[in-house]
């Protein structure tokens, strides 16, 4: 049997009919599990809307206990809403390093631990001899700690969730979707929860135990974080990061930039055009509300309409938190949804931890900037006494939104499924065309398969690893 005829074979050229044969193989279990490894990946984002979201009640809370006069001296107010994004932006660039570079499953076991313990340390913040400048100096350096740990499940979690979302065992009209579901949708979620829970525990401990209240809303972060560790222990890395990552080789970075520098400045631009919008309306809701109603006295009103805005429900406030909702609800609707799957699946795998990371930090950079532009905004267009002023930012906002809108249509490319596949082989080209070494790519264990025999029908190995008729 002449050997040249059957002898090694790339699989690479044979990796669509393996996928198909693989896809077609699959249990209903096994299926079920593809799709839960999705959401193992991307449900620890949770703890990023919940963590935002929570201290929008917490700053109402601590208005209540100490006065406003005392919680806004030094912008202590202002810095605690906005201190998160500081952290989180770290952990995005440097996870999105540690990503391509260490492992997948390593970042995400990591920010899961650093979102758990100070989350705990937050809720037990306190100041030498009870000094409240104290404790509000310890909160803010927790925060800022746990802005890393929730930075670095963007480029661990949510990346490994898009890489997880081209498995066999998915199907290709589906990939998206579940990849949205696991993600963005789990951000909202964290949201709508942060809005219920302190009011919980305010029906519970009512109005003369408010320390209790916004300590227990701090503390609770820990729980989801601490459950989706146990349910990531057993993962493995994603198959493209094993096939495809740089993990051992040298990144070209001139070559990456060269190639995907203007998709990256479109989709981080847009990125920050919408954390700009969005993030501040989420954080100021309570605040907005308690000058829509007057400055009520009462937290349960306040607390309660904040609940109704986050998920859109019905005189004057009754209207406003309808119209306020559909605002939030929309922008989730589109960008919310879809910036980071366009910023996962339009990167190859051996870099897209880093731009991931990158994209997602220029957008949390929108965030701190729109935490910190909000009250000046107020201000220019009247004051939060008058209704100009109340409304100038969703002048604003709406008009940011029609600008990323048209950078998303003319610079982004549309997404295909398979379209990770079909980048990592495009981008590997790139590179050999480039003069670029590519056989140091991906983990050994992948490797060392990229280029075996295969036996074809009718015929079976020798002793020597030749091939011959049966």
């Amino acid at each position: 049997m002449d050997p040249k005829k059957y002898g090694n074979l790339n699989l690479t050229l044979l990796e669509p009919f393996k996928y198909l044969a693989r896809k077609m193989s699959l249990t209903l279990k096994e299926r079920i599990r593809s799709v839960s490894l999705i959401f193992a990946c991307g449900t620890a984002l949770f703890s990023d809307g919940y963590s935002n979201g929570i201290i929008s009640a917490v700053n109402t809370i601590l208005n209540r206990i100490y006065g406003a006069d005392r919680i806004e001296a030094h912008n202590y107010g202002t810095i605690l809403r906005s201190v998160v994004f500081a952290g989180t932006i770290v952990g995005m660039l440097s996870f999105g390093w540690l990503s391509d570079k260490v492992g997948r499953k390593f970042g995400m076991m990591s920010a899961n631990a650093i979102v758990a313990l100070f989350a705990g340390l937050s809720a037990a913040s306190k100041g030498a001899g009870g000094e409240l400048g104290g404790m509000l100096s310890m909160l803010i350096a927790m925060r800022f700690l746990l802005g890393i740990g929730i930075g670095a499940e963007y480029p661990c979690g949510s990346v490994s969730a898009s890489e997880q979302s081209e498995e066999p065992g998915i199907s290709k009209r589906a990939q998206h979707r579940w990849f949205a579901l696991a993600t963005n949708t789990m951000i909202d979620f964290g949201f709508v929860i942060a809005a219920f829970v302190p009011l919980v525990l305010f029906w519970i401990f009512g109005d003369n135990h408010l320390r209790a209240v916004w300590r227990l809303s701090l503390g609770l972060g820990v729980v989801p974080a601490l459950l989706v560790f146990l349910w990531r222990l057993n993962m493995d890395e994603p198959e493209r990061f094993k096939k495809d990552s740089m993990k051992h080789a040298r990144i070209p970075y001139w070559l990456v930039f060269k190639r995907y520098w203007v998709s990256l400045a479109a989709i981080s631009f847009t990125w920050f055009l919408y954390d700009f919008i969005v993030y501040p309306f989420g954080l100021y809701s309570s605040i907005i509300v308690d000058r829509v109603t007057g400055g009520n006295d009462s937290l349960t009103v306040v607390l309660g309409w904040n609940v109704v805005i986050k998920l859109t429900g019905p005189g004057h406030i009754g209207a406003f938190a309808v119209v306020y909702g559909i605002f939030l609800s929309f922008g989730e609707l589109g960008p919310g949804n879809c910036l980071g799957l366009l910023a996962s699946k339009t990167s190859p795998t051996a870099v897209r931890g880093q731009f991931y990371g990158l994209a997602a930090a220029i957008g949390k950079v929108g965030a701190f900037v729109g935490t910190w532009a909000f009250p000046p905004m107020i201000d220019a267009f009247g004051g939060s006494d008058t209704d100009k002023g109340n409304t100038g930012p969703f002048w604003v906002g709406s008009g940011l939104a029609i600008l990323s809108a048209l950078v998303v249509f003319f610079f982004i490319r549309p997404l295909t499924t398979d379209g990770m596949i079909e980048e990592d082989e495009a981008f590997r080209r790139y590179l050999e065309e480039h003069g670029y070494d590519t056989s140091a790519m991906g983990l050994s264990s992948a490797t060392s398969t990229a280029v075996e025999t295969i036996e074809p029908e009718g015929v079976e190995k020798d002793k020597t690893g030749s091939f011959e008729k049966v």
